[in-house]
């Protein structure tokens, strides 16, 4: 995907003027790739679209005005963007009660070492390939960015909506699967076939 750069972004004040009818166009994007894979992890996929939206964001919240301090912005999000063949998300360990944040985050540690969150189609299975630096041995983060790489037959795979897609997470007695709807396959395929630079 093309990267974003400066003469993408719109200043605060333009941002403002735009940003509900932004944000509304977002949300239903983001509704259309974004998957729970039981209680506790959701992943969203990522686009262009989706990150120029979290910088405007960002930039909105610091007042970030500064152009070094923007291109900083956008090196970090573009780094999220997926690269040609490749599907990126952002995974969430979602916890919702205080009290049971530590268990959980302890359960989830390792959840980015080895084959724990799947693509499964047409009999095929690709796991995904976490960003490191976000755990260690003793705690994990709540946010992790993974990158998907599925090959022709795959692809074919979520273009036939015949054929059954799914997401697994496998980690530590967390075992949960989900059938991936044919409006995520669809933003699929669009982030693959997307040949910008």
């Amino acid at each position: 995907m093309k990267v974003l750069t400066q003469s993408d972004i719109l200043s605060i004040e333009d941002y403002e003027r735009q940003r509900t009818a932004f944000r509304t166009r977002i949300i239903e994007l983001k509704r259309r790739r974004r998957i729970s894979v039981g209680p506790q992890i959701t992943l969203i996929f990522e686009n262009r679209e989706t990150l120029h939206f979290q910088i405007q964001e960002m930039l909105r919240v610091e007042r970030i005005t500064e152009p070094h301090k923007i291109q900083e912005e956008l090196d970090v999000y573009n780094a999220l963007l997926p690269a040609p063949g490749e599907l990126s998300a952002t995974l969430l360990i979602e916890i919702t009660e205080q009290a049971e944040m530590k268990m959980w985050l302890d359960r989830f540690i390792g959840l980015d070492h080895g084959e724990k969150v799947a693509i499964v189609a047409g009999g095929e299975r690709i796991y995904g390939d976490f960003e490191g630096g976000r755990s260690q041995e003793t705690k994990i983060s709540a946010v992790h960015f993974v990158r998907f790489r599925p090959g022709p037959s795959m692809r074919d795979t979520f273009a036939d909506l015949r054929q059954p897609v799914s997401l697994q997470v496998d980690h530590n007695g967390y075992r949960e699967e989900v059938p991936v709807p044919g409006s995520m396959r669809e933003e699929w395929l669009s982030d693959l076939s997307d040949r910008s630079e």
